[in-house]
């Protein structure tokens, strides 16, 4: 702790904590194998969907189904209440 007096005379103490080290880099990304890069080409090619790409359909199919009138508010036409 370092410590440091006021112009009152009381002692304080503060907390300076030690350098930090620096954080090891990451590994170089390799590129991908060519076989690989084959495979998503195939599979682009016939729409099939990619690892790490968009997805419509699966968000199309994950999204909540919410029906009209469900959390309140605005009601659709034929609506009771």
């Amino acid at each position: 702790m370092t410590r440091t007096y006021a112009t009152t005379g009381h002692e304080r103490r503060l907390f300076v904590p030690p350098p930090a080290e620096s954080v090891p880099l990451a590994p170089p990304q390799h590129p991908d194998p060519p076989i690989y890069r084959a495979v998503l080409r195939v599979w682009a090619e016939s729409g099939r969907t990619l690892p790490g790409r968009h997805d419509p359909e699966w968000v199309r199919l994950a999204a909540p189904l919410v029906r009209p009138g469900q959390f309140g508010g605005f009601r659709g036409p034929g609506d009771p209440g």
